[in-house]
């Protein structure tokens, strides 16, 4: 990989766990919000209602789950509700109607202590203006939280400590946060997040203050530290490619509605309609797109035991000109050629041994094209997509390469 951090995917199965749960979420601004609901199942637009009886569709009808330790992100154009709809998480902004459930519990019938629980231990924010107390030492910031929930001064400072240590910031305990740049303030900000040791991190678009350059550098360092802490992430942003990188699964928002809910490459290749199609297609689809799309199962491979003839003969009947070699687990081994294998026949061999050749590309499932376009460029052999064991899973040629990427392509246009 070309980044020294790997996006954590999250399988959704009946094993993980459902961290929060959302049913039917509404959130109408004004003084008569059951007319705004009855007009939106009218069909009215958001624009309509507000003309008709000057309340603001903020949410409505959402329906969704976020899994333990996934990174999921509300995306949306200003306005589309994404913002409101963290809020509405831990109560910030109260719902108009609806069910929230974070470890199998109503928050919607907690009262104001419950609440402050929620906020100060489960579920902490960071926000995109750092809001960090200026007269106050990046270390004494960090250990706000702790200050408020009575822990003794030096239980909270050495917990500070650990998480500046974990963020990159050991040496600037001491300093203001005047004194950091917008990366360092913001990374001050999760730090204090995270002293609290939250099951959840909601992060309201938490890095569009930044600069590119440094945005980019925090959307990396989020992931590196997300893949230490493994915490379930809600980010807010507005921004594609922000969410396509960090996002296990990203909910698309528009008038207060969500209209998709998918894996980045869910929502690139299989847009739900117009709306989620045009928001998507300008996107670079090699920056996205990943092996396990467009690898080829398999089928050809021997085994290292076997003799050059049964190896050409595998060749010759699928068409190819090298072939991979696995163990009887399907572990790879490596690849031997059409020519080395004819030689070998001529001369005798019993088996692969001497001619299998150990330097094969190589991917996993989660490797993007965009790494695997220039190394197929520059190797005589395809390349080997495996799992953590080694364990032979797909082959990418050149040409599947193209044409899964022009299928893709085509899919969105």
């Amino acid at each position: 990989m070309a980044e020294s951090y790997e996006k954590q995917t999250i399988e959704r199965d009946t094993e993980v766990e459902k961290k929060i749960v959302v049913r039917v979420l509404s959130k109408i601004f004004g003084d008569h919000p059951m007319k705004a609901l009855k007009l939106i199942k009218e069909g009215l637009s958001k624009e309509e209602i507000r003309a008709k009886t000057r309340q603001t569709v903020g949410v409505y009808d959402a329906n969704f789950e976020v899994f333990a330790g996934e990174v999921f992100v509300l995306m949306g154009l200003s306005g589309s509700g994404k913002s409101t709809l963290m809020r509405c998480l831990n109560r910030l902004i109260e719902p108009t109607s609806g069910e929230i459930f974070i470890d199998g519990q109503d928050i919607m019938k907690l009262d104001d202590v419950g609440l402050l629980e929620l906020r100060r231990k489960t579920a902490s924010m960071v926000f995109q203006r750092f809001a960090l107390f200026p007269h106050r030492t990046v270390i004494s910031n960090v250990a706000f939280g702790l200050e408020i929930q009575g822990m003794a001064e030096q239980e909270r400072l050495e917990k500070a400590q650990q998480v500046l240590d974990m963020v990159g910031l050991k040496q600037w305990a001491n300093a203001y946060p005047d004194q950091l740049s917008g990366g360092m303030q913001q990374r001050v900000g999760l730090a204090r997040a995270l002293a609290n040791d939250p099951d959840i991190l909601l992060m309201d678009e938490a890095f569009s203050a930044l600069d590119p350059l440094i945005r980019r550098e925090m959307q990396g360092e989020l992931l590196a530290l997300q893949s230490k802490v493994n915490k379930t992430i809600i980010f807010v942003t507005h921004d594609l490619d922000e969410a396509l990188r960090i996002g296990d699964r990203i909910a698309l928002m528009k008038d207060g509605h969500i209209v998709q809910i998918g894996t980045p490459e869910d929502i690139l290749t299989n847009p739900a309609d117009e709306y989620v199609r045009k928001f998507v297609e300008d996107v670079d689809m090699t920056k996205i797109l990943v092996a396990e799309g467009v690898m080829k199962k398999p089928a050809e491979a021997v085994a290292l035991k076997e003799g050059p003839r049964v190896a050409l003969r595998a060749m010759r009947e699928a068409g190819i000109s090298s072939i991979f070699v696995v163990d009887k687990e399907r572990r790879l081994q490596g690849i031997v050629t059409a020519e080395d294998a004819f030689q070998a026949q001529e001369q005798g061999a019993k088996d692969l041994t001497e001619i299998v050749q150990s330097d094969v590309p190589l991917a996993t499932p989660e490797t993007p094209i965009s790494e695997l376009i220039p190394v197929l460029a520059d190797s005589r052999f395809p390349v080997a997509v495996i799992d953590a064991d080694r364990k032979l899973l797909g082959v990418i040629v050149r040409g599947a390469l193209l044409a899964g990427m022009v299928k893709k392509a085509g899919e969105v246009q």
